[in-house]
């Protein structure tokens, strides 16, 4: 995916309302394009979104339950949601306390299924 293209899917999930921060990331963990507010170790959230998806896909399997389509971890003030996007992506994104987790969650699988046809 060429780096205009990452650019505006970062655009697009970084304009709605209550994200503060987002990522593309590769499944392997790889950030591919990003919007962060605040200083962070961009390569460690890389790995560590691609690690908690791809643990949240095993132990699903170990279930025999269906792959997930996102995880979110909660926690006082700001959640953060990693949603798959395509076979070879994840949208990882930070959102603040006030958000509107559903709203948010479903606009930003309007981007990660536009990622999906893309790659």
């Amino acid at each position: 995916m060429c780096a205009d293209k990452r650019a505006a899917f970062i655009e697009k999930i970084r304009v709605i309302d209550g994200v503060t921060d987002c990522a593309l990331v590769s499944r392997d963990g790889i950030i591919q394009g990003k919007y962060f507010n605040r200083n962070l170790n961009e390569p460690w959230f890389g790995a560590l979104s691609a690690t908690l998806f791809a643990s949240a896909e095993s132990a699903g399997h170990l279930l025999d339950m269906e792959d997930p389509s996102s995880i979110t971890i909660q926690a006082a003030g700001s959640s953060l949601l990693v949603m798959g996007a395509g076979a070879h992506f994840l949208i990882a994104a930070v959102l603040n306390g006030t958000a509107q987790k559903d709203d948010v969650a479903s606009r930003i699988c309007a981007v990660a299924a536009e990622i999906g046809e893309v790659m």
